[in-house]
């Protein structure tokens, strides 16, 4: 069995049991009785789920964001963006990721809350980037100089904000979330523009991160969390 079968085999596992522990996130928050009673449903041991994620709930919460980025690009491909207009892409990349994460609106809560935790931050830093780095490439980016870092920083601006709005958003289809989106993108990146003016347009914004951890749920550090 060659190498990439057996790390296709592994991300499959990891999906499976991810699928598994999420209903029980909703509960019990990202914590080490989730990750239990969801390998439990999975039907795997507790020595195989911490071959899976060996970090225990930052490994799984770090699979859980992957995950999503890698959906959404594969969605957004399928698209046809090559017939469209550079905002147009990158605002069709951020309604995929949040349509595809609907069905699990209140994991998604919980992880910011989890996030929020002393000592937590980085992991919401490195998938907020990670995130936007994947919406860019996806949208054709190959700038290599500022320009690179400020389209990165303004996205994430733009993509934290809409991300909060949707939490909170029970309109239906989530349409008062498209409208922000759209405003967002015209009003704060006017990607059409994206010129030398983004150097001291993006200097503007605090880390868009600070601004989740500032408004998710104050919880207490979730027991058994590793």
């Amino acid at each position: 069995m060659s190498k990439e079968t057996v790390l296709e085999k592994r991300e499959a596992e990891r999906d499976r049991v991810l699928d598994c522990i999420l209903p029980h996130v909703m509960f019990d928050g990202w914590s080490r009785k989730a990750l239990k009673h969801g390998a439990e449903d999975a039907g795997i041991s507790a020595s195989d789920l911490d071959r899976l994620f060996p970090a225990g709930v930052p490994d799984c919460i770090g699979h859980f964001l992957d995950r999503a980025d890698r959906e959404m690009v594969l969605e957004f491909q399928r698209r046809n963006p090559a017939q469209m207009k550079v905002r147009e892409k990158i605002a069709a990349a951020v309604r995929i990721r949040l349509e595809q994460a609907a069905p699990h609106k209140e994991a998604v809560r919980r992880t910011l809350a989890y996030m929020a935790v002393p000592g937590q931050g980085g992991l919401g830093t490195r998938g907020l980037y990670r995130t936007v780095d994947a919406i860019w490439k996806a949208a054709g980016d190959t700038s290599t100089d500022y320009n690179f870092y400020t389209k990165r920083g303004l996205l994430a601006a733009v993509y934290s904000s809409t991300l909060l709005f949707w939490l909170n958003d029970t309109s239906e289809d989530h349409v008062e979330t498209w409208d922000f989106l759209d405003r967002r993108i015209q009003n704060v990146m006017e990607i059409p523009k994206l010129t030398g003016r983004l150097k001291d347009a993006a200097a503007k914004f605090t880390n868009p991160f600070e601004a989740l951890k500032s408004c998710a749920p104050k919880r207490r550090p979730f027991a058994g969390a590793r």
